[in-house]
């Protein structure tokens, strides 16, 4: 289903997307990253902290993270002060990197099972699936703080796979 080239190309371009949003919402007052946008996770530094819980929990699964707290799930709670989450941000995306890195392809054609909270049992799902689930939901919250920076007067930089840096 996919590969461990497209789990590793797929660590580094969160990395890489993390950091141009970052780096973009470093421009604006926290007045304007905290503010009531009417995004599901209200404001820029909220849908930033929710994708930092999910990674966590889903790295928690794939590669014994500490998970994080499950009743912070359907909050808007802010986990950090933005220049902590930044830098929290960054280390994650490295360890996520190097757990990319070091995947094989027996773990691959595995099943992941874990208790669900959304749906309040216990699941089991392919890991490829889960994987994958795990890049796309990076994806759909980056694309939301993306629109709320560039409402904002900020400027991310492009989101095109293709143009990702070759070192990252």
């Amino acid at each position: 289903m996919i590969s461990q080239d497209y789990i590793r190309q797929m660590a580094r371009y969160n990395r890489w997307q993390n950091k141009s949003l970052m780096t973009a919402a470093k421009t604006l007052s926290i007045d304007a990253l905290t503010l009531d946008l009417g995004a599901f996770f209200k404001s820029i530094i909220g849908t930033f902290h929710h994708l930092m819980w999910g990674d966590q929990i889903w790295m928690s699964r794939f590669d014994n993270w500490t998970a994080p707290d499950l009743a912070l799930a359907q909050s808007n709670t802010i986990l950090y002060e933005f220049d902590e989450f930044c830098t929290k941000r960054t280390i994650s995306d490295a360890r996520i990197v190097r757990w990319a890195d070091k995947l094989d392809p027996a773990t691959l054609n595995g099943e992941l099972s874990w208790a669900s909270l959304a749906l309040g049992r216990d699941v089991s799902e392919p890991v490829t699936s889960c994987i994958m689930h795990f890049f796309n939901h990076q994806t759909h919250h980056r694309g939301q703080i993306h629109a709320m920076l560039t409402a904002a007067g900020a400027k991310p930089d492009d989101t095109d796979l293709f143009i990702m840096p070759k070192d990252m």
